[in-house]
């Protein structure tokens, strides 16, 4: 297997040539140049032909979005973000991966955390050099932005009639669970989805910390229904999607005749392959909780966090969907589910959003 063909793009030299040296460590990965700004990255891509491009966010002359925008458009590339750890440098994160990153690792605190980052750089280099872009592409289409209203939005035109799932009584809560290519994806998704939604959502994207209140923040500015960063004690409501918040293990509570959530667990260590939110923990809280009232959703991303979680929803009479192989950027998390027997519908993305209205 030939190694992965990776352009190396940021604007310090210093970093550029410790992330080459480390990258190439591994014998699957060969670094075929470099670049300080995203006008020279355009020029080398077109050259070059990597595979694969690491692109930092922040650069002079033309920036990591502005150059993955114009990468789509002359040199289609997949590209994997070195994001800073500050809050507009979160924003920008999630603006770049709605214009088509595939991924992203946040920029190391100091310079004893770089091997790790780079670690994960590498990982998340190897799956996006075998993503079809064309699925990323797909994503990254955001639907007109729309006032927060209670009105109930019109519903995009799907190609197959929807029927409406056999279920036990009324659906509570929705449960969506994403990690890589899940951003973009939920941008299919939650400004789908009416103001007055008859229940409450919570989305578990596997995200590093510090970059799920920016996910929240993106994904309210362009929703009718509210979009809110999780709190200690929020009461699950209809009309809002709650956001895990990365670092924390989410439970649900019972309160009267609803439910809160509680957050717990951060920075205890993680078992090997864990995920803090982890859609396994929030799915089993929710069938705990709200047995068949809960809707569970699965979404593009590595591995197979959420598919035990699922099939606690299926066991319990609640329905449960997986996103189709033809819209996932990786096919995982759905392929686990379904191969466990968890999912009952099997939709793509852009179907999705109405088939969770369809409950109601």
């Amino acid at each position: 297997m030939l190694p992965v063909k990776v352009l190396v793009v940021d604007d310090s030299s210093l970093m550029r040539r410790l992330i080459s040296r480390l990258l190439e460590e591994d014998k699957d990965i060969k670094v075929v140049g470099t670049a300080a700004d995203g006008l020279e990255a355009l020029q080398l891509i077109k050259t070059l032909k990597p595979d694969v491009v690491s692109l930092d966010v922040e650069m002079p002359k033309l920036d990591g979005i502005g150059t993955l925008r114009r990468m789509m458009v002359e040199c289609p590339t997949p590209a994997v973000m070195l994001s800073a750890h500050t809050h507009e440098g979160a924003r920008a994160t999630m603006d770049a991966l709605s214009a088509g990153a595939v991924d992203f690792v946040p920029k190391p605190g100091t310079s004893a955390d770089l091997p790790r980052m780079v670690e994960d750089l590498k990982t998340k280099l190897k799956v996006a050099a075998r993503v079809s872009l064309r699925r990323v592409v797909k994503t990254t289409l955001p639907p007109p932005p729309r006032p927060k209203s209670p009105v109930m939005p019109p519903k995009p035109a799907l190609t197959t009639p929807v029927r409406r799932p056999q279920v036990c009584g009324k659906i509570d809560l929705v449960v969506i669970g994403c990690s890589t290519g899940g951003p973009a994806a939920l941008q299919q998704i939650i400004p789908y989805l009416p103001a007055n939604l008859p229940a409450g959502v919570v989305i578990v994207q596997h995200i590093p910390v510090g970059f799920s209140k920016s996910m929240a923040e993106h994904l309210d500015k362009k929703s009718a229904i509210t979009v809110r960063h999780a709190e200690e004690g929020d009461e699950v409501k209809p009309g809002q999607v709650l956001v895990a918040p990365a670092g924390f293990d989410l439970n649900f509570r019972s309160r009267g005749s609803g439910a809160t959530v509680t957050l717990t667990n951060q920075g205890q260590p993680l078992a090997p392959g864990g995920f803090r939110p982890s859609v396994d923990w929030v799915m089993n809280s929710a069938a705990e909780i709200y047995g068949c009232r809960a809707l569970g959703v699965l979404l593009t991303g590595m591995g197979r966090d959420g598919a035990q979680g699922m099939l606690n929803i299926k066991e319990q009479g609640g329905p449960t969907i997986a996103e189709h192989e033809s819209t996932c950027v990786v096919y995982g998390m759905p392929k686990a589910a379904v191969d466990l027997g968890a999912a009952k519908k099997i939709v793509p993305l852009p179907q999705i959003a109405q088939e969770i209205q369809a409950v109601f």
